[in-house]
């Protein structure tokens, strides 16, 4: 658990992704200061958002658009890999080592990667339609208004009939399940800058990768918990 106002780890605890492993944090930070959140963010697993329901009432619950722009690259990949096993000969030929370049944004490729992208675009009009999708979806989080962000993905999402592209129907429900989650980064008081969260997930990964074999939680645990603190 972060403090996305201090930008730090607070908290290192659980044995899983449960309910009962989320209620330890809350029991850790106790009640008086649990109801005093305004603010949480997480990604949409079920159990984090029905213990913060439960624990700070009066949190706004926003989900990580970083969690969520990763389930939309998933489903683009989803899609390369089908028309990977569909196509054969030069078709397919096409496809091939593009992974990295259709999951990240023009802007930052170099210009062979770039080139070789639009090459394949030109060649697959089915992914073409998927890439051109991803890139677009980024903007569902510039709107000042529920309402306007609604019309923005209900349209986007009116763009996959007859396209044949289920795993980005699939991530369209998903979105309009858990839509009040996306809808409250609407309302100014949640404008927040989430690149924070998103940069503490990367630093543990990599703690969690050199910390390979060692058996000393606490260890790990005290390296997570400093690992964003100023330097001194």
């Amino acid at each position: 658990m972060s403090d996305l106002e201090k930008g730090r780890a607070i908290w290192f605890g659980g044995k899983d992704r449960s309910e009962e492993s989320m209620d330890e944090f809350f029991s850790f930070l106790g009640e008086k200061r649990s109801k005093k959140i305004e603010m949480a963010v997480m990604d949409m697993w079920p159990a984090f958002r029905k213990s913060t329901k439960k624990n700070a009432p009066d949190a706004a619950i926003l989900f990580d658009k970083f969690h969520i722009i990763r389930h939309l690259g998933e489903a683009l990949d989803k899609l390369r890999k089908q028309e990977y096993a569909r196509l054969t000969g030069r078709d397919r030929k096409f496809i091939k080592g593009q992974k990295f370049a259709l999951l990240s944004h023009r802007e930052n490729l170099k210009p062979e990667a770039r080139k070789g992208l639009k090459t394949l675009l030109a060649a697959n009009k089915r992914l073409n339609t998927a890439y051109l999708l991803k890139e677009s979806f980024g903007q569902l989080w510039d709107y000042n208004r529920e309402g306007w962000a609604r019309r923005f993905f209900d349209n986007w999402r009116d763009q996959l009939k007859w396209q044949r592209l289920k795993p980005y129907e699939k991530f369209a429900r998903m979105i309009d399940k858990h839509w009040d989650g996306i809808a409250a980064y609407c309302e100014a008081e949640n404008k927040v800058a989430l690149g924070f969260v998103e940069g503490l997930n990367n630093k543990v990964r990599v703690i969690q990768r050199r910390a390979y074999g060692l058996r000393d939680e606490e260890y790990l645990k005290l390296k997570v918990l400093t690992c964003m603190l100023p330097e001194l």
